[in-house]
């Protein structure tokens, strides 16, 4: 199992810690609940150097990130990032990631860390004469800092007015006296910064930002408040929600699938999947009475099982169980309700329109 440069500042926190994508990682501190309140009402930060990051540089940079990504690489511009994903040939998806253009021919590509030594196999297959593509993953660290009151913690440690960031743009600039790259971008749908910069000077950074915040109660988050906090927005898991079994059109990510864009792998199968309408789609399902859902729990339609939840939780922001999980097309429209069996008793979900929390 690996560690990233912050094992220790977890350690000493009290962190419950658990193995997660083949790292040792947070899985909550003082406790799920008072972790995700408290990045819905002040400012939280959590460790996410676990991601990957692949740089992607040279003339031919554009086509290949073209290739192999559904979303339209060619509209970002220096200082913009996309969400975007990859797929196989028929339309599975390798894995969903953010693409950063850091300049002319110069790219980041951030992936999820279970798929890091995936993603990089498969973009390596694909990676073209012109382009320079390196995996600096575990030379960079990644912080989230996520919440109502992350502008004013974070704007005390820099001269660059964060302010004007616009959500999925970025700059280069100094905080707490290191260069870095600082990213309006989130998975929990909250004002946030993630900031990228080098391992060296991860203790130094941690300190800074828990300095900067204590004003405002910072605190620091772990994975089971984060994913709590994803699912209340509707925002895809790979490995639950998203895999290579799915595609994006089915998976509720046509919106980032640019069809128009030129040849791409995956292409030809997510045209007919569009044209003829997909056979499933994943939704959100808010239970009527009260019950957890959890990941893998059956999925029923008239009583006939249909699938499984893929994610499920109790919402603390709206202290209803959530889930989601595909359902045929016919019954996917808000409104219908559906049966999750939780522990051998059938409860009865709505079909909701994501997000589950409406900001």
């Amino acid at each position: 199992m690996k560690r990233t440069p912050f094992f220790e500042q977890h350690r000493q926190a009290g962190a419950k810690i658990v193995p997660f994508g083949g790292f040792e990682m947070p899985v909550q501190y003082a406790g799920i609940m008072e972790e995700h309140k408290t990045v819905r009402t002040a400012v939280g930060v959590f460790d996410v150097s676990h991601m990957g990051e692949f740089f992607a540089q040279g003339p031919n940079a554009l086509s290949f990130l073209q290739s192999i990504t559904v979303n339209d690489v060619s509209k970002l511009t220096p200082g913009k990032a996309q969400y975007s994903a990859m797929c196989y040939e028929d339309g599975g998806i390798v894995d969903d990631l953010l693409v950063y253009m850091l300049a002319d021919q110069s790219y980041m590509i951030v992936v999820n860390a279970a798929n890091i030594d995936k993603d990089w196999a498969w973009m390596q297959q694909h990676c073209p004469a012109g382009v320079t593509f390196v995996n600096n993953s575990d030379e960079t660290a990644l912080l989230a800092v996520q919440g109502p009151s992350s502008l004013a913690t974070m704007q005390k440690l820099t001269s660059v007015d964060l302010s004007v960031i616009p959500y999925y743009g970025f700059v280069r600039g100094t905080l707490a006296g290191v260069e870095m790259t600082i990213s309006r971008t989130g998975y929990t749908g909250e004002l946030g910064f993630e900031i990228y910069f080098g391992v060296e000077h991860a203790s130094k950074v941690w300190d800074a930002v828990f300095d900067a915040g204590k004003e405002f109660s910072i605190a620091p988050i772990g994975l089971g408040a984060r994913d709590t906090l994803r699912l209340e927005m509707g925002y895809c898991l790979y490995g639950n929600d998203i895999d290579q079994t799915t595609n994006p059109i089915e998976g509720g990510l046509g919106w980032i699938t640019k069809l128009a864009k030129g040849d791409f792998i995956g292409k030809p199968v997510l045209e007919r999947c569009k044209a003829d309408g997909p056979k499933r789609k994943l939704v959100g399902m808010m239970l009527q009475e009260k019950a957890v859902p959890r990941h893998g729990y059956p999925l029923l339609v008239n009583g006939k099982p249909t699938g499984v939840v893929t994610s499920g939780t109790f919402s603390p922001s709206l202290e209803k169980g959530i889930a989601m999980g595909y359902v045929g097309a016919a019954h996917a429209a808000p409104g219908t309700t559906v049966q999750i069996d939780v522990r051998g008793k059938s409860v009865d979900a709505t079909v909701v329109a994501l997000p589950f929390l409406k900001k």
